[in-house]
């Protein structure tokens, strides 16, 4: 048995092996309805543009609500914002099916594709925060906190995959429709199974710290933390860069079709290589993995610029996944270190929205760019953002857990957990 294999089975240890199922299947809408909405529109309304506004709502909608679920779930608790949010969220993503096969005019498509984005349940950023939760229960090490984060970011990455292909597979078979059906019914299931769940009581809410008389204190948050969010941005901004680069040369070598399987290789490669983060020593802080996988960005998307074969891009794309997931997941892991109990949900909530904010402005831009000037200009956009990375990593100061005690909840009865002080 590897050390790997031993140090997964205690995260699993600390929810069951039930957690992990639900909160996959519940966050994997999120990563069908994106591609799924602007398949579906284009379809039924015959244009590209109505698609891309329908899609660019979502996106913008996850984008600027993604926090405030997660403040609200600090605030409330996880379960009646789960709750709420999920079945709102199925609801929405039925009336755009409804509204799109009724072929209905593109600002109520439009208000619809909002609405399902910003009513986002944000199951994977607050299965981390649960995870954490239960880990420092347990009184576990940062060792197996960031192995925690570690398969949360896996199964993120795997859903990035999945979701997509899915969402290919209907369009293919039957309809964009069908896929988008399926999203809204995991939405209500597995999004409920998720909010329901024992695990939820692991987080205290803070309106259950503070006095009844008075209004919980908001926490100041540390500065290095809205470097990392920056950072993150900047990663999707990559993947945007990456899709619209990937998805160009495609079309110039007349194989517009491997496009989402280039994608999809990446991201399994990028899987493989967050699990792997458990097998790095722990004498190596996050500070230094945040800058030596921005180095590793560097180093492997340059290659990118120089790519002219499909041969060429699959080998090319598939190892820069190997950089993609250890900063995604050192990112998680220094917020998870920084920020206060109080406001950990909406923290990683804001990591999410983050990266869906960058993805969604750089494939606009690149997109164009690639359009006038080749595949090389989109894929110069994803080494420019990952230059930034590391400009962002080494001007940032981020090693300290705060003194604040961290207040977690156990069942039957109330207490506390301090976070030890950190060089």
């Amino acid at each position: 048995m590897t050390a790997a294999t031993t140090t997964y089975r205690r995260v699993l240890a600390l929810s069951g092996p039930l957690l992990p199922v639900v909160s996959f299947l519940g966050r994997l809408p999120t990563a069908m309805c994106q591609l799924g909405s602007v398949l579906l529109v284009a379809e039924t309304s015959g244009s590209l543009t109505t698609a891309g506004l329908v899609g660019g709502a979502l996106a913008a909608g996850q984008t600027v609500a993604g926090p405030l679920m997660g403040r609200l779930a600090d605030r409330h608790g996880q379960r009646p914002v789960v709750l709420v949010a999920c079945w709102i969220n199925a609801l929405a993503v039925a009336a755009l099916v409804a509204a799109a096969l009724a072929r209905t005019a593109t600002p109520p498509l439009a208000l619809l594709g909002l609405l399902a984005g910003a009513s986002v349940p944000q199951i994977g950023p607050l299965a981390r925060t649960r995870l954490v939760a239960l880990a420092h229960r347990a009184g576990a090490d940062d060792r197996l906190v960031s192995a925690a984060l570690s398969l949360e970011g896996t199964l993120d990455e795997v859903s990035f995959v999945l979701g997509p292909a899915l969402v290919g597979l209907a369009a293919t078979l039957v309809h964009p429709a069908v896929a988008l059906a399926l999203a809204a019914v995991l939405l209500a299931v597995c999004g409920s199974a998720f909010a329901l769940h024992p695990s939820a009581v692991a987080v205290r809410p803070a309106a259950d710290r503070a006095p009844r008389t008075a209004r919980p204190a908001r926490t100041r948050m540390p500065g290095a933390v809205h470097a990392m969010r920056l950072s993150m941005a900047l990663q999707g901004a990559m993947f945007g860069a990456c899709q619209a680069g990937v998805t160009a040369l495609t079309e110039r070598l007349h194989q517009p079709a491997q496009a989402g399987l280039v994608y999809a290789a990446m991201g399994v490669m990028s899987a493989v290589a967050g699990l792997s983060l458990a097998l790095v020593p722990a004498r190596i802080g996050l500070p230094a993995r945040w800058r030596a996988a921005a180095v590793g960005l560097i180093v492997l998307s340059v290659p990118l610029l120089f790519v002219r074969s499909m041969g060429a891009l699959y080998l090319v794309v598939v190892v820069l996944g190997v950089a993609f997931a250890p900063h995604l997941i050192t990112l998680f892991g220094l917020t998870e270190r920084l920020v206060p109990a109080t406001r950990l949900a909406e923290s990683m909530a804001f990591l999410t929205s983050a990266v869906v904010g960058g993805q969604a402005l750089a494939l606009a831009a690149s997109g164009r760019l690639a359009d006038a000037y080749g595949p090389s200009a989109a894929f110069a956009v994803a080494v420019g953002a990952a230059v930034l990375i590391l400009v962002v990593a080494l001007t940032t100061r981020a090693g300290s857990r705060p003194t604040a005690p961290v207040r977690i909840s156990r069942p039957g009865q109330e207490a506390a957990a301090d976070h030890a002080q950190t060089p």
